[in-house]
């Protein structure tokens, strides 16, 4: 086929379209969203129907810009409220549970590649390389999964999944380059790593906060007369803090992550449409993420490391990652045992770890093609095994509960700067005994009712309007409880 503008975007609207008509019939069977992407991407590539696509730059580039707008909407929808409680064990998962697992994972590589039978020969340094690779729980799978599938989850446990998740895929990405440095220089010291490790950290995180509170004061100060730019301007602050921060030599990932966090947590105007906004772009972000690394792949190269990838696999999802959470999480004697398990199951990999995986390849590091390829074996063995099973694993442990009805608001939102709330109540018979109409009845103090709902019906309310029970009230309050202030 020629490579034309008209051809690139036929076939890239039919992978799309053919992946989410997939993605439907897939959650029948409880298939996570986006390994039904991961595989049309293969089923459209070298091995499938014939759609070439071999460039590691070229994933790269559009991973890094598909998993910033990721990160930085994970962080956008995540309220410090429910993160507060389970802050630092949440932060401890991240970075030390990182790094036990890329240990753990690593000596387990590098003793299995003594093995002849596995067709796979990795010197230590290479080993840890691959589980550096591996060693983060995927932001968008995590986030993708424990939403779509409604999951609520006791103690917390859902907020620290999704903390973890988006603020460990930085640690994981600066083990990456570090180690391909290691192992392209043959020796680095332990004080040399640190130091990479903390400059990345500080820089990233400090530009990250302080671009964030910028954001917040320049959209609250921009006045444009065209509403539907604003998410355009978060659009591309996304990508201004990445850059910014990679200029200063910090991690970007982290940066746009703290970015969001910061944003979604402050007072700052047109919040829902941005967030409307982001919230399409990210699907689309996450699609084409997924159906890019699956075209990378050439499915036939996997045959030759399913069996070292199964053991890797196996043990980073019973051994490694179990783990890693049992010993970051001792000093926490509030987290129950079931809790820490529920929590060592959720070790999902994803679009991170193979997106990694490209930057071996890049940097020509010896065995980087085992590497890439075990990386996919795994993320697939993950997403199987784990992504299909988390609902049942929450109700075996008896961690799980009915998710609470989101209050009924007839659709009806108001800009959060607003010192307002809505509210909903139904009218019952005890209600109307002193009357029936609106001002005879008892309402909240400082309450205002905005819309009656009955049945279909909507009604504008006056003093004279006779109410029936089961009507439903929307009411604006004046009162509102203080936003919990953020505190980095």
């Amino acid at each position: 086929m020629i490579v034309t503008t008209g051809n690139i975007l036929l076939i890239g609207s039919i992978l799309i379209i053919a992946s989410i008509i997939l993605s439907k019939a897939g959650a029948r069977f409880g298939i996570p969203t986006l390994l039904v992407f991961l595989i049309a991407g293969m089923l459209f590539g070298t091995d499938g129907l014939g759609l070439q696509f071999n460039s590691a730059e070229d994933a790269q580039f559009l991973g890094v810009i598909a998993l910033s707008v990721i990160l930085f909407s994970g962080g956008l929808d995540t309220r410090f409220s429910d993160i507060k409680p389970i802050l630092t064990p949440g932060i401890v998962l991240s970075t030390l549970g990182v790094v036990l697992t890329t240990l753990f994972a690593g000596f387990f590589i590098s003793w299995i590649s003594g093995f002849e039978w596995l067709n796979i020969t990795l010197p230590l340094t290479t080993s840890l390389l691959l589980a550096a690779t591996m060693s983060s729980t995927d932001s968008a799978s995590v986030f993708n999964i424990l939403r779509s599938q409604r999951m609520s989850l006791k103690h917390n446990l859902r907020p620290m999944l999704e903390l973890e998740s988006g603020s460990n895929d930085p640690m994981a990405y600066m083990l990456t380059l570090v180690l391909i440095q290691v192992v392209g220089a043959g020796a680095v010291t332990a004080s040399e790593v640190f130091t990479m490790l903390f400059v990345q950290f500080v820089i990233g995180g400090s530009v990250g906060f302080l671009l964030g509170r910028g954001a917040v004061l320049f959209i609250n100060k921009l006045q444009l007369s065209n509403t539907s730019l604003y998410p355009i301007i978060a659009f591309g602050l996304i990508f201004l803090v990445y850059s910014l921060t990679d200029v200063c030599h910090g991690n970007g990932f982290l940066a746009v992550y703290i970015a969001g966090i910061v944003m979604g947590n402050s007072r700052m105007g047109f919040k829902r449409e941005i967030t409307t906004f982001l919230d399409g772009i990210t699907w689309l972000c996450q699609i084409v993420l997924f159906l890019i690394l699956g075209l990378l792949v050439n499915p036939h190269e996997l045959v030759s490391v399913a069996l070292a990838g199964t053991l890797i696999g196996v043990f980073m999802i019973v051994v490694a990652r179990p783990l890693s959470v049992m010993l970051c999480l001792l000093p926490f004697k509030h987290i129950n045992f079931k809790s820490r398990l529920f929590v060592s199951w959720v070790g999902l990999r994803g679009a991170a770890p193979i997106l990694f995986a490209t930057y071996p390849i890049i940097a020509d590091v010896e065995g980087a093609n085992i590497i890439f390829n075990i990386v996919f074996f795994v993320t697939i063995l993950s997403l199987i095994v784990q992504g299909t099973t988390l609902s049942n694993i929450a109700q075996a442990l008896n961690i799980s509960e009915p998710e609470p009805e989101k209050p009924d608001h007839f659709g009806i939102e108001i800009p959060e700067e607003l010192e307002t709330a809505l509210s909903s109540i139904d009218v019952t018979a005890e209600m109307l005994v002193e009357g029936v109409t609106l001002k005879e009845i008892k309402l909240p103090h400082g309450a205002l009712v905005m819309l009656i709902r009955r049945g279909q019906e909507f009604i504008v309310p006056n003093g004279s309007v006779q109410l029936r029970p089961g009507d439903r009230l929307l009411m604006l309050s004046q009162e509102r409880k203080p936003r919990e202030k953020l505190k980095l």
